[in-house]
This record gives C-alpha cells, structure tokens and sequence, in this order.
C-alpha cells in the first residue's frame, strides 16, 4: 500500500450491485449457468471508479442490516414493503446468490470491506466520513458512490465530502455539492437536505412524511425557519399558517421519532480496516480461481489493471 492524496472513496455497495443486477444482461452466466451480471457489473464499476477518480483509499460499505431493529422500532412502516416472506429483504434470488461470490472477489483483490451488526451501509459511510472529518489538519476529500439520495444528507463542502451519483452507470456521475442541492432542492446544506427529507417522506422507504408538504414547502419552511426544529418551534409559536398547523399536528408523533430513522448513524461500530488503494491484488490466485469459476476474466481484469495502474501513477 502507498500513501497519496487521492480522496477516500466510500461505496454504497448494495446500491451498486442492485443497479448492476439491473443494468447488465443475465445472460452474463458463470460456467455452470450461474448469472454473474451483478458480480460483472460491480467489478467493472469498481475498475471505472479507480480510473476516473484516482483514490488513495477504498472501502466498499456494507448492509450487515438492511432494515436496523432501532429504525423499526421508531417508524415500524420502515421498509415494510420489502420484507420477504421469510422475514429478510425481498431480493430476486439470483442476485442474493451472487453477493457472496462479490465478498470474495474483494477479499481476493484486497479492496477493504466494512459493516457494522444492527446497522446499514448507510450508517457506515457516515461513520466512517465522521471519523474522516475529525482527523485533525485533514486534507482529504472524501467521495461517496451511492444511488441513493438518502446520503445526500452528508454533503459538506468545508469538510471536502461530496456524493458522486450514478446517472448512468459510473461513467455518468452526478457530482452533489452543496451548490447542487441548493439549485435542485433548494436547500443549503446536507443537514437541510435530511430534514427536508424528514417533513417530504418517502413511499419507497415506508416514511409517511408530512401529509401535504412536500419538498418545495419543506425546503421553503426551512429556509425561513433554518433546521427542522425550528420549523416546528415555529409551529408551537403559531408563526406557520393555520392549513400547516393542521398538518404539523397531524404528523407530530411521526416528526417525533422520524429524525432517528432518516439520519445516518455518524457512530456505528464500524471496525478499522486497512482502507488503502493495493497496487496489486492480496491473492493472485484466488483473483485467477474467481475469474475462472465464475467467467469474470475480463472483469478481475478490468480491476487489476486499473489497481495498477493507479499504483504507477502514485509511484508504488
């Protein structure tokens, strides 16, 4: 491993491997007739990412939960809808036997991988970008990979963290600044954007929001009020109009416990790993077995050469 200042790139791993599930044939199927499509795609995302971003560190971020007991216990709509019969995520099945084969190709190319027990990928990106920020006489950029909005609660210019946003595929990035969320959401700042969040809702996540606010009110409400408790100080104050007070009261209880469920977790047991960029892969042959089980020839391919030639340019 070598030190060079690259930014530290965080992955929303399940966020890629279900976009590239999603975006790459089936037909793309290992030797036995196994689809391989997501494995595909992650890797050859994971080689675009090295390409064009040049980071000095890695970690590919992961759901050790995808739905955590303390969110449920808040808002118990929270993610209802995906619940398989069985009680775990409702994920095709010929993606779910893919995952384990995406553990052990990082594992093979020494890429870090982190979790954390009772808490989401979401979670652990924004513990790891706390622990980043609190680094005393850091310069490091830090970069988030997600194809979820969620996370853009965590853009912060003066910190250096930004949300790249995958338009199509990693070759398009959106890159969310804080001058991004004021001209798409009218909001300032990432902490604004989870509070809009918070009022707005989203379906997609059982999150009820504010019946009739949605982000245009909300992000108007906190312009003038500033943060999400003061738009509902303003609300005891009687300082909103009298059809927002009647839909203030109404999701009270909600806004109650909805901030807990919508925030990332900045302090998720997340283990150290060593998160450096390798100049080559940690197991060779292990890189070589996958690539031959699996049909992922060109792809662990892809991801080596990138890795190297990431180490060249960084004199490794």
């Amino acid at each position: 491993m070598t030190n060079a200042a690259g930014p530290l790139l965080l992955l929303d791993s399940a966020s890629l491997y279900f976009r590239a599930y999603y975006g790459v044939p089936d037909s793309i199927k290992a030797p036995d007739g196994t689809p391989v499509n997501a494995v595909r795609g992650f890797l050859d995302m994971i080689a675009q990412l090295v390409t064009d971003r040049h980071p000095a560190r890695l970690v590919a971020c992961w759901d050790d939960d995808w739905r955590p007991a303390f969110r449920v216990a808040a808002i118990p709509s929270y993610k209802e809808h995906r619940l398989a019969a069985d009680g775990g995520e409702e994920v095709p099945p010929a993606l779910t036997a893919q995952v384990p084969v995406i553990v052990e190709a990082l594992a093979a190319l020494g890429i870090a991988r982190a979790g954390a027990p009772g808490f989401e990928a979401d979670d652990v990106i924004g513990t790891l970008v706390a622990r980043e920020v609190a680094q005393d006489g850091r310069r490091t950029p830090v970069e988030v990979v997600t194809g979820d909005r969620d996370l853009f609660q965590l853009v912060d210019d003066t910190a250096g963290v930004r949300v790249l946003y995958p338009v199509k595929g990693v070759k398009n990035l959106q890159v969310v600044d804080q001058s991004y969320l004021r001209e798409r959401y009218g909001v300032e700042t990432g902490a604004a954007y989870a509070d809009m969040a918070t009022l707005r809702g989203d379906p997609s996540d059982g999150l009820p929001g504010v019946a009739g606010v949605g982000e245009k009110t909300a992000a108007s409400l906190l312009r003038k009020h500033g943060t999400l408790a003061g738009v509902l100080a303003a609300v005891e104050a009687g300082e909103v109009s009298a059809g927002q007070q009647v839909k203030f009261r109404a999701a009270w209880d909600y806004l109650a416990v909805a901030p807990t469920v919508v925030r990332v977790a900045h302090d998720a047991p997340v283990a150290d790993v060593d998160d450096g960029l390798p100049d080559a892969p940690a197991d060779p042959a292990a890189v070589a077995d996958l690539a031959d089980r699996w049909n992922l020839t060109s792809s662990m391919t892809r991801v080596v050469q990138a890795l190297t030639a990431a180490g060249e340019r960084r004199g490794g």
